[in-house]
This record gives C-alpha cells, sequence and structure tokens, in this order.
C-alpha cells in the first residue's frame, strides 16, 4: 500500500466555520488509511504553511466549507501537481454556492426549491414581498456556508428581516428559499473512470425543529434511515436525478447530493457536498454501511478514485 499510494496527506480543520467536524472528519480518515497500511499524515492547513505539501503523493481532503471544499484547496494541489479526493476546481466552486449550483440545476431540467436572492438594500416592502411569494415557513441561508451554519427558519410574517441580517453575518451572499416539508434526504455518490455508483438513500429525522447543526453534530437523537423508507420506483428516479446532479456540475469522485421532498412526495435537489462528513454522525459512512461498505472500506474507495485509468 505505501508503494502503491506514497505518502499520503490528510488535510482536515481549516480556517472555515466548520474546523471541528473537519477536525473529526480528518482524524476518523487518518486512522482508517493508517489501520491498513498507508503511509498518511495529518495537515491542517490552518497551522501548516502550504508549501509544505510539495512533499505529498497524494491528498486526502477532509476539509469542509470555505478554502477546503469550495475550489481554493483544489487549486493549490492541481498547481503542485498532486491528485486529491473529490471533484476538481469548478465542480467544487459551484457545488459550495448554493444559489449559483441550483441555477445549473434549473438549467438541466433539474427540480429545486424555489427560491429568491436577499439583498441589504431590500426594504420591509420588498422582504414582505419575498415571504408572500415563497410563503411560510421558509429558510434564510448563506448561499456558501455548509453544515447548517447560519440557517434560519422563518416561521412567522415580518420575521425575514431579521433572518436576512444573521444569514449576513456569514455571507454577503444570502437566499431565502422555500420551505419543503416532507422531509429531508440524501443520496451519497462513488464515482470514476466512467463509473458510478449511488449508494441507497438516506432519510434523516431530526429531533430539533430543523437539521441544524445541533441535529448534525452534537445531539444522538437524530434518527437516520438507510435505506430511506421510498418505493423502489422513486428511490430510482431519485438516484437517476442525484446522478444527473452530480455531472450537471462537473463532479468526479466522491460528493452528497442533498434534497428534499414536498408534502406531495415530490423531490426538489438541495445543495452538494463534495467533501463529505466522515464523523460518526456523517451520513455518506451511513450510506454505506447499508450498501455493506465498512467505513475503512469507503475511506479506501475514496481514496482509489484519486488513481488516473
Amino acid at each position: 500500500m505505501k508503494t502503491r499510494f506514497g505518502k499520503v496527506v490528510v488535510l482536515m480543520g481549516g480556517s472555515s466555520a466548520e474546523r471541528a467536524v473537519s477536525l473529526q472528519s480528518g482524524e476518523g480518515v487518518l486512522k482508517a488509511l493508517l489501520a491498513q497500511g498507508i503511509d498518511a499524515h495529518p495537515f491542517d492547513p490552518a497551522r501548516e504553511p502550504l508549501s509544505a505539501l510539495a512533499g505529498y503523493d497524494r491528498a486526502f481532503i477532509a476539509l469542509h466549507g470555505r478554502l477546503g471544499e469550495d475550489g481554493a484547496m483544489q487549486g493549490v494541489l492541481e498547481t503542485l501537481g498532486i491528485p486529491y479526493t473529490g471533484p476538481g476546481v469548478l465542480a467544487s466552486a459551484l457545488a459550495m454556492d448554493k444559489w449559483r449550483s441550483k441555477l445549473v440545476w434549473q438549467a438541466a431540467g433539474l427540480p429545486v426549491p424555489d427560491s429568491r436572492l436577499l439583498s441589504a438594500a431590500m426594504d420591509a416592502a420588498a422582504f414582505a414581498a419575498v415571504e408572500a411569494e415563497l410563503g411560510l415557513p421558509l429558510f434564510v441561508k448563506p448561499a456558501r456556508e455548509g453544515s447548517s451554519v447560519g440557517i434560519v427558519k422563518v416561521r412567522e410574517a415580518g420575521g425575514l428581516q431579521a433572518a436576512f441580517a444573521e444569514a449576513a453575518r456569514h455571507d454577503t451572499l444570502v437566499l431565502a428559499e422555500k420551505a419543503m416539508m416532507g422531509g429531508e434526504y440524501t443520496a451519497a455518490i462513488l464515482g470514476g473512470h466512467g463509473n458510478w455508483q449511488v449508494l441507497p438513500l438516506v432519510k434523516i429525522e431530526p429531533a430539533t425543529d430543523f437539521y441544524d447543526y445541533e441535529a448534525k453534530y452534537l445531539r444522538d437523537d437524530t434518527r437516520y434511515l438507510c435505506p430511506a423508507p421510498l418505493s423502489a420506483e422513486q428511490t430510482a428516479e431519485i438516484q437517476a436525478g442525484a446522478l444527473a446532479a452530480y455531472q450537471a456540475l462537473g463532479c468526479s469522485g466522491w460528493c452528497r447530493v442533498d434534497f428534499l421532498l414536498d408534502t406531495a412526495g415530490r423531490h426538489y435537489f438541495l445543495e452538494a457536498n463534495t467533501s463529505p462528513g466522515m464523523t460518526r454522525h456523517s451520513l455518506v459512512p451511513i450510506a454505506a454501511q447499508a450498501d455493506g461498505i465498512s467505513y475503512a472500506e469507503l475511506v479506501m474507495k475514496i481514496l482509489l478514485l484519486t488513481e488516473k485509468e
């Protein structure tokens, strides 16, 4: 294994709002690689100079959020000529931007929740108009954050302006999005060299009001149903759509495409995660386990996708 992959760097931590989660993901990945004889080493770009990456042969990206999942780190690795896990620069940047990824999916004919861009230039009447157009409840979110950082659920009329102010603390690009109340789900994809595998779908049932940061990482009462309780026909339709969403963004390697159902059971694609979590609460390992793939096997599958044909 050491000969095949050389010196592998596991990128973790970083400086984004998702640093703590990234450290957990990275530790899990590092432990799995070392247990399988890989010459793997941790690397925190918030603590070490990027020039030190030049000594590595391959990179496993366990960074989440900005400067790790948005194409910036992928560009550094491209410049250094180091093969890395996950999609490339363009796909990573597009997927990190929820507004622009929605535009791509809409152009490809894929269903997405109705949404509006918000602006600090809007007055109370303009915010009220968005509430009327999208209906309540609705969600307000920073367009380029992950792990539900900065997301606010607006339940009552007149609440959108304050929700915008909260989300705008995290990003200058803020979306208001129609709430889809039929459940939250995800589809994990492994792919490369013309072959793709969509893992069993996962349904997420948080004990909190919605799947926020606390429900994702701090609580033990969030339920994950995998395979998701959907018909075989609907499962196949959504898996095909998730793969189309992945391909429309130009993704490669592994990715997770989140989607929602409305109360009529129709699905809508929400966002793509190009460096998904690998913690004990994370969705891709849950989906892999349901398909008979252990955590260690999943880590190796992802690493193998960095190899050329």
